[in-house]
C-alpha cells in the first residue's frame, strides 16, 4: 500500500512539472575570468578538469608550481586546471585581479585559466562551489571547503569524481588524472 501511494504521489509530482532541476554537471555554470570576462564552463566539455580554490599568501601557495606542471604535462591530452582565487581563509588572497595575475605568472609561470575572486563557503559561495561541495564532500564527510587549494577532479562529462583536501599535493593525483584521461 505504501509503495503504491508513493508511486501515485511521484506520478502526480511529475505530471505537474516537478523535477529535480538542480545542476547535474559543471557545464551548467558561468563564472568571470580573471580579466572580468564572462565564461561558460560548457566551453570545457570533453575535457578532464581540476577545479582549485587558490590563494597567493598561503602555506599551500607553492602548489601552484605542481599544478602548472600537471597542466603542462596533460593540457594537450584534454586536461585543464581552473583556478578560482578566494580570500575567505585568513585573507590569504587580498590582491586585485591584476595583482593575482602578475603574482601567478611571474612567481609560478601559471598558464592555466584563472577566474575572478570568489567565495567558496557561506551564503555568498559561488554556485559552482555550492554544487561541487554537495557532489563531493571531503573525506570526513564535511561539505564546506576547509582551506585554500582544495581540488575537485571532474570527468569528461562534467561530473565531479573526487575531492582532494589542501594537503594533497598536485603530483599525488597525477595517476588519477592519467587514468581519467585514458578513458
Amino acid at each position: 500500500m505504501k509503495t503504491c501511494l508513493f508511486g501515485i504521489m511521484l506520478m502526480a509530482l511529475v505530471s505537474v512539472g516537478w523535477t529535480d532541476s538542480g545542476p547535474k554537471t559543471v557545464y551548467e555554470f558561468k563564472a568571470l575570468t580573471i580579466n572580468n570576462q564572462p565564461a561558460i564552463l560548457s566551453s570545457y566539455k570533453g575535457k578532464v578538469l581540476l577545479i582549485v580554490n587558490v590563494a597567493s599568501k598561503c602555506g599551500f601557495t607553492p602548489q601552484y608550481a605542481g599544478l602548472e606542471k600537471l597542466y603542462e604535462k596533460y593540457k594537450d591530452k584534454g586536461f585543464v586546471i581552473l583556478g578560482f582565487p578566494c580570500n575567505q581563509f585568513l585573507s590569504q588572497e587580498p590582491g586585485t585581479a591584476n595583482e593575482i595575475k602578475t603574482f601567478c605568472s611571474t612567481k609560478y609561470n601559471v598558464t592555466f585559466p584563472l577566474f575572478a575572486k570568489i567565495e567558496v563557503n557561506g551564503d555568498h559561495a559561488h554556485p559552482l562551489y555550492q554544487f561541487l561541495k554537495k557532489a563531493e564532500p571531503d573525506p570526513d564527510g564535511k561539505t564546506d571547503i576547509g582551506w585554500n587549494f582544495n581540488k575537485f577532479l571532474i570527468d569528461r562529462q562534467g561530473h565531479p569524481l573526487k575531492r582532494f583536501v589542501s594537503k594533497v599535493k598536485p603530483e599525488e593525483i597525477d595517476s588519477q588524472i592519467q587514468a581519467e584521461l585514458a578513458k
